[in-house]
This record gives structure tokens, C-alpha cells and sequence, in this order.
């Protein structure tokens, strides 16, 4: 089915009461194992305009780290903020932030606005709508005035202070940018648009990242995240620090850990790429790497029988790109799968895993 069809078979009106609200403490285990944030700078999406930004600038909105506090601390025009802070007495309705996502498109699931820290001046209400423009010019095309595209992903909610807070669409809308509105003014740490990526997949014998965040891989269970969010291992490029990759804590005797990523495809693998970037004294040991084809499931588990080894073991070093082509030292063959399995022995922090191969 083409993003069309999509399109036309998954718009529907979205809810209009609270009823779709998530409690703060189930936000994250609501979104985590079949949703990404379409909206994170790390996966490239872009705050394209904006009414406001008069204390705190808008691009802090989509920064994938968590809001900090800085109390004492000015700047010329106040108080600092980790977030979008507009000024006070809005003389229209809501103050408004345009954004490109990262993905080709993407199907909404989920809204989250933290407002973290905005006490006294965060936004009393938030709506968000959604438009699906592509092709040359789609950016232009939706900042002009009088764009007509825009639709309701999100009706107004109201919200409170320095909170997570987060609501479902069940209807889900599939969507190239979105539009947040601030009714009227006020402060928002960080908005989060969580939801599966709707790929544009070349020809299928065209060699391509089955894995990547960006063509629909999803992170979808892990044995360990202490330092550093599974999520991260799907990322575009190799980030900026020891902050943006998979890290579990230390172990003692014998141990290993693991992360289960669901592939944007069921995919001919031919290579994996396990990168080390950053990591230079806690990198893992070795790794190896497992695949199983469960076409139609979202997580596999990990003791499930159907894994089977797709790489042999590896040693691993320090800030490294090991790469480990399907085939070599191992029964020849092509093998199809749905899912694949990273284990690091005993314990570590990988920056990005890739997986490559032509869609099935």
C-alpha cells in the first residue's frame, strides 16, 4: 500500500475529550516498544518557523535530552529556560511553532507536552495539527500564509505546570509536519510526537538501512538501558557524544546484554554494522548478532526459539565502526528476516547498530 492509501485509509477525526490522556508514569512504557519521536532533532526534524520566541528559543522543543533547571541563572531577556518560552499578553489566540519531521512521514500515535520546570508561566493549553506535503518546495508550500492543508491531530488540551503530561490519537494521522499551538502563551520544555515512520522504500534490489529509525526500525526491547536509551542505537550519523548511544550498566561474573531491534521490513540481510564512536573505555568486550522471522509481530521475546545466529562472535574495540558481512565464516544463503537480536558480552555501550539488506 502506497503513503497515499495510507493516507486515505488512517485520517480520521481525532478524539475530542481527556479520555486519551496517558499518566505521567505510563508515558514512557505506553510510546517505548512501537513508537519513535518523529519529532526529535536527532532524527532531523526542523523548526521551520515560528510566531514567538522572545525568552526561550523554539528549537529546544525537539532536543531529544531531557529539560534541565538552571536556577539564578539570566540572560538579557529573563530568566533562562530549557524550552520555548514566548511573551506575555498574546494580543492573538495562541502563539504557534511549524515543524518538518525528520521522516519521509510519519503515523501519529501519541502527543507529549513536558513542561518541565514552566511553573507560573507554562502554556495553559496546547493543539497540535498535522499536514502531508512532499516534493520540491513542500517546506515553502506550508509556511505560506493562507495554507490550507492543516488538519487536527490533537484538539485543545489543557495543561499544567513543570509536568509530563501526554495523550493518545487513536485515529492516527499520517503527517510531513506538524503545527503546535500555545493557547495563549506561556512555556513548553520539550513536545514530543510519538509514532511509526511511514518510509519511501527504493527499488527492492537496491542495498538499504532496514534498521534505521528513519525507514521504520524500532528498538522494541532491551535487557539494560542504565546510561543510554536503546533508541539511540537507530539514529542518523554517529552523534555527538557518549550521551546518544545504547549503554547498560556494569555487571559482575558471567553476563551479557542485549537489544531486540524490529527491522522497518522483513529484509534479505547481507551486512551489520556495529559502531563503538565514543565509547573508549566501556565499549563491550565482543558481540554477536541474531535474526528470526516473525512477520506480523511487533517484540519478539528474547528466550523465543526462532532466533538463530546471523554474525559470528566479535571482538569489539574502542570508538570503531566493526562491520560483519552475512555469510562469511557461516552457512551460505540467503536469510530473510523480521527482527534482529544485538548481544554484547559482557556489558558496554555501542553508539548505532545497522543492519543492510534489500526489502523482501
Amino acid at each position: 500500500m502506497d503513503v497515499q492509501s495510507l493516507l486515505s485509509a488512517l485520517v480520521q477525526p481525532a478524539p475530542q475529550t481527556d479520555n486519551d490522556s496517558v499518566p505521567a508514569e505510563d508515558i514512557d512504557t505506553t510510546f517505548s516498544s512501537d513508537c519513535i519521536d518523529l519529532a526529535s532533532a536527532s532524527l532531523g526534524s526542523r523548526i521551520l518557523s515560528f510566531s514567538d520566541e522572545f525568552f526561550a528559543d523554539a528549537s529546544n522543543l525537539i532536543n531529544p535530552q531531557p529539560p534541565i533547571h538552571r536556577p539564578g541563572v539570566y540572560v538579557p531577556t529573563g530568566a533562562w529556560y530549557d524550552g520555548w518560552e514566548t511573551r506575555r499578553h498574546n494580543p492573538q489566540p495562541f502563539d504557534w511553532v511549524i515543524i518538518s519531521l525528520g521522516v519521509a512521514s510519519g503515523l501519529v500515535r501519541g502527543v507529549e507536552i513536558d513542561t518541565a520546570f514552566f511553573d507560573g508561566n507554562h502554556a495553559p493549553e496546547i493543539s497540535v495539527d498535522g499536514c502531508f506535503v512532499t516534493g520540491e518546495g513542500a517546506d515553502e508550500k506550508v509556511l505560506k500564509e493562507g495554507f490550507l492543508g492543516w488538519s487536527e491531530v490533537l484538539g485543545v488540551r489543557a495543561c499544567g505546570p513543570s509536568r509530563r503530561q501526554a495523550w493518545k490519537v487513536e485515529a492516527g494521522k499520517i503527517v510531513t509536519h506538524v503545527r503546535l499551538r500555545m493557547w495563549p502563551d506561556g512555556g513548553i520544555a520539550r513536545f514530543r510526537v510519538y509514532g511509526q515512520a511511514v518510509p519511501v522504500w527504493p527499488l527492492e534490489t537496491v542495498e538499504v538501512e532496514l534498521s534505521a529509525a528513519v525507514m521504520g526500525g524500532m528498538a522494541v526491547k532491551c535487557s539494560d538501558q542504565h546510561f543510554g536509551r536503546k533508541d539511540n542505537l537507530l539514529l542518523p550519523g554517529r552523534g555527538v557524544d557518549m550521551g546518544d548511544g545504547w549503554e547498560t550498566k556494569r555487571s559482575r561474573g558471567k553476563h551479557v546484554d542485549w537489544v531486540i531491534v524490529k527491522l522497518g521490513a522483513r529484509g534479505v540481510v547481507s551486512r551489520v554494522m556495529i559502531d563503538t564512536m565514543h565509547f573508549r573505555g566501556n565499549f563491550p568486550k565482543e558481540a554477536w548478532v541474531e535474526g528470526c522471522d516473525a512477520e506480523g509481530e511487533g517484540v519478539v521475546e528474547e528466550e523465543d526459539t526462532r532466533w538463530s545466529s546471523v554474525s559470528p562472535l566479535q571482538a569489539m574495540g574502542p570508538d570503531k565502526e566493526f562491520e560483519v558481512r552475512i555469510g562469511v565464516g557461516m552457512e551460505e544463503g540467503e536469510r530473510t528476516f523480521t527482527h534482529v537480536k544485538l548481544v554484547i558480552v559482557p556489558d558496554g555501550g555501542v553508539k548505532r547498530f545497522r543492519v543492510f539488506g534489500r526489502k523482501a
